[in-house]
């Protein structure tokens, strides 16, 4: 890609756009595969048993030629279908259960044939004429007026939902417009991209061209934003009033596992951000310093809302053990976390 162009509205939005400039040092964000996934061996163990009709209670693990996770490290998960019915154990013999059948078993098991379900999205109709596709959040979120849409470059008013066949239908608008697009996964930035912007807030300037307003709202930061927000050397942990802050700049998976990790300094009501965590406001240095001192090499996981793991496809064939597991992986930062806490911190205020 030789150019592209970003538009941003806000503060926030600026900076992370300006924190692209890991670009030109020639980084790519890296493609990995989830960790630990439980989900698509319980899958696996069932589309296999669909798929020749009977599966060798001893001998299972040769379908896979002893490759993990599909190893005789599976044999909790399989275990635990046997149990809740998802296979009937007969003689040896492995059958798809009455419970697979009753979770999955629905237009001849095409649920359990797909490791993922995307997300639904609506056709816009403006007549006839298809304009596009629209994330379902645009039309279920609280917003006051008539609800208007940006598709092909101008924005339209939505006329009629039709929510059975997933279309909804529009007439042109003068302005007002909105375009949104949820990815499913885990929400927040990467270490590196909120690095990047903790960088050009303490003056690092993107090989990009700006326009003045954006330059001007840099500018505006740093001089305003940066001594309560960033620390050269480190990290840094601010107080106004009861609102106590730990700004690491890591990122929203490592600040979900410092948290997790730091529970006895960390505010138990807070949700993870990408830039910041909150502390309790009746903490001070020194239950900082026993609190940092006592982690040692033992981070924790995260907690997890018991809402994601339902939106884990196949959860319902995980023990709930594991399938809390399994989530609470895919949403830790070890590295990361290591690295902010190897940093030294400075306390303001």
């Amino acid at each position: 890609m030789r150019n592209c162009l970003f538009l941003t509205t806000r503060k926030d939005t600026l900076l992370q756009a300006v924190g692209l400039l890991l670009w030109s040092r020639g980084w790519v964000e890296p493609v990995l595969p989830p960790s630990e996934p439980r989900h698509l061996v319980a899958q696996q163990l069932l589309a296999v048993t669909l798929q020749q009709h009977k599966l060798g209670d001893q001998l299972w693990d040769r379908q896979w030629n002893g490759l993990a996770p599909f190893d005789r490290s599976a044999a909790p998960i399989l275990r635990h279908l046997t149990e809740e019915g998802f296979l009937d154990d007969d003689g040896g013999l492995l059958f798809v259960g009455p419970e697979a059948e009753r979770r999955f078993g629905r237009r001849h098991f095409t649920e359990l044939t797909a490791s993922f379900t995307a997300p639904p999205q609506f056709t816009v109709l403006s007549g006839r004429t298809e304009i596009g596709r629209t994330d379902p959040s645009v039309l279920t979120e609280e917003r006051p007026g008539p609800r208007r849409l940006l598709r092909g470059g101008r924005s339209w008013q939505v006329t009629y939902i039709d929510w059975l066949r997933k279309r909804v239908f529009v007439e042109p608008a003068d302005g007002g417009g909105i375009a949104k697009w949820m990815n499913g996964g885990i929400a927040g930035l990467s270490y590196a991209l909120t690095r990047a912007m903790r960088e050009v807030r303490l003056g690092a300037d993107p090989p990009v061209s700006l326009t003045r307003r954006a330059e001007a709202c840099l500018a505006e930061q740093r001089e305003s934003d940066a001594s309560d927000t960033v620390y050269p050397g480190g990290t840094l942990i601010t107080r106004v009033g009861n609102d106590v802050r730990w700004w690491t700049w890591a990122g929203y998976r490592a600040n979900a596992t410092l948290g997790a990790t730091l529970q006895s300094v960390t505010d138990p009501l807070q949700r993870p951000t990408d830039c910041w965590l909150r502390l309790r406001e009746d903490s001070t240095p020194a239950d900082w310093r026993a609190a940092r001192e006592s982690v040692g090499e033992s981070l924790v996981l995260p907690d997890v809302d018991h809402r994601a793991v339902r939106g884990l496809k196949f959860s319902a064939a995980l023990p709930e053990r594991l399938a809390v597991a399994t989530v609470a992986a895919r949403l830790a930062d070890f590295e990361s976390a290591r690295a902010v806490l190897s940093e030294p911190v400075r306390l303001v205020g």
